[in-house]
């Protein structure tokens, strides 16, 4: 019996019967309100929940033209629930973990700085004397590599940079540490981006699969990846040789922790993350003595008139049904009060999803700039300088499909369709350097109190600390065990016996 109570009938042949409700229905809309189907197999009868499968991949029509399609489709989710059980029945202890995610947490270092954090994940990687590790690719990016036998290639990825921010969480593991960022200014550091959960959560995973070898076949990378923040850490260990230091992966994969409910996924086929430029533009006036402003060319002024402009071309430039974002995250003008400077420095950053779109706002952020410089009698042309970019993560379409399917069965809570973000990674040029595949998805890292209270209150959840935030604090758990487990479920979908 389907949903609604409707007639069924057998399609298949003596061994594959398929129960189908209403198979004439051709309408996708209408099929997906239909869309339980029992697949009879030999032994057993496993229920399809269409929530699993990607819609896109399977319509009456298409059941009809090609059984063998669904066939695959229900195997693959009939391997999902096995899988699911095998991650169980493998988890390690994360008791020693949670210990190290504090240690990381305690212990930030900037971009391009990752040494010490480096140093500290390629010993955690030797004592689990299973892989072969390669350290100091394109800067302070390892790879550690487990060979077991005949099969496909998968590489799991992390990142291990920390940002420069003043922590105001108050845990008792709260960071203290400052460092000299790249212009060599003193600045305090904080992991407020969560890429200490992600190392931990990677390093777990590596014991739990190394410990289960006799469940998969094929080759294992866990890498992982320096300077990330700045867009920079991804494309230097690809130029570094990373593909001629350890095997090219079939497949990619990578997570990212969020201002999402504790222990819930979310991933989704197609772009799931925006890219993002930024630019240094720096501007030119003349200077002088506060007192006498008609003597000068104001360069504060200068840049506070582009400022305001930039903030048109989002609204009146591009449109509305595309994605894009213009932020002026810095203004820099001078140093005292009663001098006029010489000069002004802008940092930009925007997000786009589409190739056009970037360009045109590349385009009118030049046209503005160079305007306003004319207009307010600039003595010299501005000059753009840019700082990191970032392309758009976009997931594989089937592979995304298979991984639902399997973090379907897994997590309580999972979103096989979760909204599209405009926040940026490098994570995709891992693969898509060779062409290879890739999947990225997230890990609800708010705990889970918090988060139901925010979502009664007229879902206030932007009121909690994201990332990037001071007061960004993932809870530790239920966080951990939905990274590892994910982690781990990709790997094994891929590279199971």
């Amino acid at each position: 019996m389907d949903r609604d109570g409707s007639n069924m009938q057998y399609m298949g042949g003596q061994n594959n019967k398929y129960l189908v409700g209403q198979a004439e229905k051709d309408s996708k809309e209408e099929w997906r309100e239909l869309a339980v189907a029992e697949l009879k197999i030999q032994a057993g009868v496993y229920l399809l929940d269409w929530k699993v499968i990607d819609a896109s991949l399977l319509t009456p029509r298409r059941f009809r033209r090609d059984h063998a399609d669904f066939l695959s489709l229900c195997i693959v989710y009939k391997m999902a629930h096995n899988l699911s059980d095998i991650v169980k029945n493998a988890s390690v202890d994360l008791t020693p973990y949670e210990d190290l995610y504090k240690h990381f947490h305690a212990h930030p270092e900037l971009s391009l700085q990752e040494e010490s954090t480096s140093q500290k994940v390629a010993a955690h990687l030797s004592q689990l004397n299973a892989y072969e590790i390669h350290t100091n690719i394109g800067g302070y990016g390892l790879a550690g590599v487990l060979r077991n036998g005949d099969g496909k290639t998968v590489l799991l990825r992390a990142d291990m940079d920390a940002l420069p921010v003043k922590e105001l969480t108050g845990l008792p593991y709260a960071s203290t540490v400052t460092m000299r960022d790249a212009d060599g200014v003193e600045k305090p550091v904080m992991h407020a981006c969560g890429h200490d959960m992600h190392m931990t959560c990677l390093l777990a995973a590596a014991e739990t699969l190394a410990n289960m070898q006799h469940a998969w076949s094929g080759t294992l990378i866990v890498l992982f990846q320096p300077n990330e923040e700045r867009g920079g850490g991804a494309q230097a260990m690809v130029d570094d040789g990373l593909y001629s230091k350890i095997p090219v992966p079939d497949y990619v994969f990578g997570q990212h922790v969020m201002r999402m409910r504790a222990g819930s996924v979310g991933c989704r086929p197609g772009t799931i993350m925006a890219a993002a430029d930024s630019l240094k533009v720096t501007v030119y006036g003349r200077g002088g003595h506060g007192s006498l402003p008609h003597q000068t060319v104001d360069p504060a002024l200068l840049a506070a008139h582009i400022v305001v402009r930039l903030q048109g071309i989002v609204s009146r430039e591009i449109d509305p049904s595309d994605l894009a974002v213009v932020t002026v995250g810095s203004l820099q003008a001078g140093q005292t009060e009663n001098i006029i400077a010489d000069r002004a420095e802008i940092g930009l950053d925007f997000r786009t999803v589409k190739l056009e779109t970037r360009q045109k706002i590349l385009s009118a952020v030049q046209r503005i700039v160079e305007a306003e410089c004319m207009a307010s009698g600039s003595p010299k042309p501005p000059v753009f300088t840019p700082t990191r970019r970032f392309p758009p993560t976009v997931n594989d379409d089937q592979v995304a499909s298979q991984l639902a399917a399997s973090f379907g069965q897994h997590f309580q809570d999972f979103d096989g369709d979760t909204p599209r973000t405009n926040v940026s990674e490098d994570f995709s040029t891992l693969g898509t350097c060779r062409g290879i595949p890739c999947c990225f998805w997230f890990i609800g890292g708010i705990d889970a109190e918090l988060w139901d209270k925010a979502v009664r209150e007229d879902n206030h959840t932007d009121v909690i600390p994201g990332n990037h935030s001071a007061l960004f604090a993932p809870v530790i758990q239920p966080t951990m065990r939905a990274g590892v487990d994910a982690l781990c479920l990709a790997a094994l979908t891929f590279l199971r016996k």
